[in-house]
């Protein structure tokens, strides 16, 4: 028996659940073993054979397994428990990690998924760079609150002291100074 192709609209995964899946750990955009499995369509243990045998593929700014404290951190911020067992710690992979599972990982599902998983990543590239002008002006503006306010706290401070009333002055005693 043959097995049918399924239709394209199967196959793809919304840009935006990619989006999603890639985390922000050591001021790295990554991805963990476990998503890039599911989007393969492989076990995450298949997939990290793979890249055992190909390790030299993999360099620490392609890949690096997280601490358990990373791990830690990654497992409380979902809801649902974990598949993975609390003692292993994923594998975390940069865009060009991604970009070289396609050479571990030969399917064609594989080499389909890469393709949108690297776009994900441009699209977030894309998005930072669109938004640094507007963070800039955002953080110009906040220093200019900031200036304001010490301006205002002065002028505060000066009217509650124009409220208080003037202090006595001190008279000079009238007679001889024993």
């Amino acid at each position: 028996m043959t097995r049918k192709p399924q239709p394209a609209s199967e196959e793809i995964v919304p840009l935006e659940r990619l989006e999603r899946q890639i985390h922000l750990i050591r001021g790295m955009k990554v991805m963990l073993d476990s998503d890039l499995a599911s989007l393969y369509q492989v076990p995450t243990k298949v997939l990290n054979q793979g890249v055992k045998r190909n390790r030299d593929r993999f360099p620490e700014d392609f890949m690096f397994q997280l601490t358990v404290e990373e791990a830690a951190w990654i497992r409380s911020q979902f809801v649902t428990g974990s598949h993975r067992s609390t003692a292993a710690r994923p594998y975390a992979f940069t865009e060009h990690g991604v970009a070289m599972l396609s050479s571990v990982l030969k399917s064609a599902r594989a080499v389909q998924m890469n393709i949108m998983v690297m776009r994900a990543f441009v699209k977030l590239r894309e998005l930072v760079y669109a938004h640094k002008d507007l963070a800039a002006r955002v953080e110009r503006l906040e220093s200019g609150q900031d200036q304001h306010a010490s301006v205002i706290n002065i002028l505060a401070e000066e009217i509650d002291n124009l409220k208080q009333p003037p202090p006595e002055p001190s008279r000079k005693r009238i007679g001889f100074a024993a």
